[in-house]
């Protein structure tokens, strides 16, 4: 089921999320949504808050050089946490919840994380590059964070006049 995706300025965003204590078929049914929310949006990556959800749960989908995303590539990762972090890279990102917007984000080049999978077996992956930056970009909705945050100041305010005019043109169609 394709569930809402919340956006910007919406207050639930800056919620930090809870860990999952059971896995159940209640989880199973949110993460399926969660992947079919996330194709029918064209993203990459979706974390639970971002469908009004706040427990740590994130998926990532990066496409692969035919642009598919298929479902056994997904990456399901319940209570995540990053274990490592090295390198520095800058990367243009986007997000669903704050749609029609990118800007270049400075990150990690390398990270490990450890999560569980939908059936709480423990995992631990190593990710670079782009991979990197979505896990990245990912966790940060789970503590109540946006990528806008890591902007600097004068980038942060061009958005949020931007922003700002955009919602006053959607409120007059």
């Amino acid at each position: 089921m394709i569930r809402e995706v919340i956006t910007y300025p919406n207050k639930l965003l800056r919620t930090k999320s809870k860990d999952v204590e059971k896995f159940d078929d209640e989880l199973h049914t949110l993460l399926d949504d969660m992947y079919d929310t996330m194709i029918d949006q064209s993203g990459v990556g979706l974390a639970a808050i971002q469908v009004g959800i706040p427990l740590n749960i994130l998926i990532i989908s990066l496409p692969d050089e035919n642009d598919v995303q298929a479902k056994e590539d997904l990456i399901e990762a319940v209570n995540p946490v990053i274990t490592h972090k090295d390198g520095e890279q800058v990367f243009t990102e986007g997000c669903l919840s704050v749609p029609g917007f990118h800007e270049d984000v400075k990150r990690a080049q390398n990270i490990v994380v450890e999560y569980y999978n939908r059936y709480g077996q423990k995992q631990t992956m190593e990710a670079d590059d782009f991979l990197s930056v979505a896990w990245q970009h990912e966790m940060e909705h789970l503590e109540g964070h946006l990528f806008i945050e890591n902007l600097s100041f004068l980038k942060r305010k061009k958005f949020e006049k931007e922003w700002k005019r955009k919602l006053k043109e959607k409120g007059k169609s």
